[in-house]
C-alpha cells in the first residue's frame, strides 16, 4: 500500500527526499536522500574543493562570486516561484527574500579583502623592535544547516559570507525546503563548474547530526534552541566551533510620541509577513497607555485587510503543518487565561492557513508571549511608560532582534533592547542591511552573520611579527643583563607610571 503524503510533510521514498507544497499538496520535487557515508565524502570531496577555492585569492572568489549573484538576479522570478512552489510563500515575499540574499552575496564578495586581507598592526613598547601582522585565514570546510522559512536568504547569510572568506561549504537545506537549496548548488556550479566548492547533502535530522560530526571546521546552524542545543552536543564530540541562531519572540515598544501610523504599518509588517514565520518577526507589542487605543485601532484596521490564500495573497499557508498545533495551543491559552482576540481568534487556524490574530489582555506568564508562536498573531500589551515596556521586553530569555517607534527616547531605548539587533520607526530592516552583523543572545544563540563581523566568523585570525630592527630594550630574551632590566624598568615608569 503506497503511503498517503500529507500536504507540506516530507517523506522518503525509495532513497528520495520528496517535497510537496503545504497548501496544494503538488509535489515540488525529490532529491536523494544522503547516509552517513555520504556525508563524509561530501565534506572530504568539498576540503579537495576548498583548497582550489582558496588559492584563487579574494580576486578570484570575488568574480565567481558576483557571477552568481548576477546569475540569480536574471532568474529572481524562477526562484521565486519555487520558493512559492515548494514552501508556499507568496511570490512577493519569494521576491523580497532573493533580493536580500542578492545584495548580501555581492556586499560579501566586495568586501572580503579589505575586511579579511593582510594588514600591518602598530607594535607597542616592550616589541617596539617588532612589525605586527595580521591575516584571517579561511577554516576549510564550513557546514550550513538552514531553514525552511525563509530557505534562500538565511542560508545564503552564512554560504556568501564563507564561500568570501575562502571556505567550501556544505549545505544541509531543511527538510521542508530541499529543492530550493539544490537550486541554489545547481545555480553555483553553473558558475564554478571547476570544482564542487558548494554542495548539498539532503536528509532528515538524522543528517543534519551527520553533518555536526563529519569533520567540517565551522557549522553554522539556524532553527530553534532545542536542536540548537542538540547541535551544540553533537560539535562538542570533535570541539567543531558553532555559530547559532535559535529563534525569537522579538518585541516591538510604542512610545507616546510615535508615529501610530508608522508603526502600525510596521507592527503588521514585521509580525504578520510570510504568515508569521520569521524569526526576527514582531510577536510582542508593548504599547504607553495614551496611545494605545489609538495604535490598536490602526493595527486590527491594516491587518483585517490582509488576504489568506493559496495565490497572489498577503498571507499564504503555514509550511510546516505540525506548527499549526503550537499555534492554535498559544491562541486558545491566552483566550482561556483571560485574553481577548480583537481579530482573529479561536477560529483564525484553519490548515493550512492561519487568519491574522491580534490578542490582548494576555498574561505575562501565557504561552503567547512566552513562546515562539511562527505563525500570524500579535500580542498587544498596554504599559504606563517606556521603561515598564524594556522591563516586559527583556524579560524572556530570548533576545534576537526588537523595533522601538518614538521620537524623543527611541534610540536610547534601542540600546537598552537586550537584542543582538534593533530597528528604530521601523521593523525587521537590520537583516536586509548588508553591512551590518546579524545575531542574538540568549536563548536566540551566538555569532553573527552579514556585514564584517559575518566574514569574521568564517576565518580564523593569524597573528605574525617579524623583528625588524635590534633589541633597545630586550625583554624577550635570557641574555638581558641587569642594565637592560634597569632599563626597561625606568622606561615603563616613565611612559606609563605617571
Amino acid at each position: 500500500m503506497t503511503a498517503v503524503q500529507v500536504p507540506g510533510v516530507p517523506r522518503v521514498d525509495d532513497g528520495r527526499l520528496v517535497s510537496t507544497n503545504p497548501a496544494t499538496g503538488v509535489e515540488a520535487g525529490r532529491v536523494p536522500v544522503a547516509t552517513p557515508a555520504d556525508v563524509e565524502r561530501a565534506v572530504e570531496t568539498a576540503r579537495s574543493a576548498g583548497q582550489w577555492w582558496a588559492g584563487l585569492g579574494f580576486a578570484g572568489r570575488r568574480a565567481r562570486l558576483l557571477r552568481w549573484r548576477t546569475l540569480l538576479a536574471r532568474r529572481i522570478e524562477q526562484l521565486a516561484e519555487l520558493i512559492h512552489a515548494e514552501g508556499g510563500k507568496p511570490i512577493a515575499d519569494a521576491v523580497v527574500e532573493v533580493l536580500t540574499a542578492i545584495e548580501h552575496i555581492d556586499w560579501a564578495a566586495r568586501n572580503a579583502p579589505r575586511v579579511l586581507g593582510h594588514r600591518r598592526v602598530r607594535s607597542r613598547l616592550i616589541l617596539a623592535e617588532f612589525s605586527g601582522h595580521l591575516e584571517y585565514q579561511p577554516y576549510g570546510v564550513v557546514g550550513v544547516i538552514g531553514p525552511w522559512n525563509y530557505p534562500v536568504f538565511t542560508p545564503v547569510g552564512s554560504a556568501a559570507y564563507a564561500l568570501a572568506a575562502g571556505n567550501a561549504v556544505v549545505l544541509k537545506p531543511s527538510e521542508y525546503t530541499p529543492v530550493v537549496g539544490q537550486w541554489l548548488v545547481d545555480s553555483f556550479a553553473e558558475v564554478v563548474p571547476e570544482r564542487p566548492v558548494l554542495t548539498a547533502v539532503h536528509g532528515l535530522g538524522d543528517v543534519g547530526a551527520a553533518l555536526c560530526r563529519s569533520g567540517v571546521d565551522k557549522l553554522a546552524f539556524t532553527g530553534s534552541p532545542r536542536t540548537a542545543r542538540a547541535v551544540m552536543t553533537a560539535c562538542a564530540e570533535s570541539l567543531t566551533p558553532v555559530l547559532l541562531e535559535a529563534g525569537g519572540k522579538d518585541a516591538m515598544i510604542v512610545d507616546v510620541d510615535a508615529d501610530l501610523d508608522a508603526a502600525a504599518e510596521a507592527a503588521v509588517w514585521g509580525g504578520l509577513t510570510n504568515a508569521g514565520q520569521t524569526c526576527i518577526g514582531i510577536e510582542r507589542i508593548y504599547v504607553v497607555d495614551p496611545v494605545f487605543d489609538a495604535f490598536l485601532a490602526r493595527v486590527v484596521e491594516r491587518a483585517g485587510r490582509l488576504t489568506v490564500g493559496a495565490d497572489d495573497a498577503d498571507i499564504g499557508p503555514i509550511t510546516m503543518p505540525a506548527q499549526l498545533d503550537v499555534i492554535r495551543r498559544h491562541i486558545d491559552d491566552a483566550l482561556a487565561r483571560g485574553g481577548r482576540a480583537v481579530l482573529g481568534g479561536a477560529d483564525a487556524v484553519q490548515p493550512p492557513y492561519v487568519r491574522p490574530t491580534v490578542l490582548v489582555d494576555v498574561p505575562a506568564d501565557a504561552d503567547a508571549v512566552r513562546e515562539e508562536t511562527f505563525g500570524p498573531t500579535l500580542v498587544v500589551d498596554r504599559v504606563p511608560d517606556a521603561d515598564a515596556a524594556l522591563a516586559r521586553a527583556n524579560a524572556l530569555p530570548y533576545g534576537l532582534g526588537g523595533s522601538v517607534f518614538g521620537r524623543r527616547r527611541a534610540v536610547a531605548v534601542a540600546r537598552r533592547l537586550r537584542s543582538g539587533m534593533a530597528s528604530v520607526n521601523s521593523a525587521l530592516t537590520f537583516a536586509g542591511m548588508s553591512t551590518l552583523p546579524f545575531g542574538g543572545v540568549g536563548e536566540s544563540g551566538f555569532g553573527r552573520i552579514h556585514g564584517e563581523d559575518g566574514l569574521r566568523e568564517f576565518a580564523r585570525a593569524k597573528a605574525i611579527t617579524r623583528r625588524r630592527a635590534r633589541s633597545l630594550l630586550p625583554a624577550t630574551t635570557f641574555d638581558r643583563t641587569d642594565a637592560d632590566v634597569a632599563r626597561l624598568v625606568k622606561v615603563t615608569k616613565a611612559v606609563y607610571g605617571r
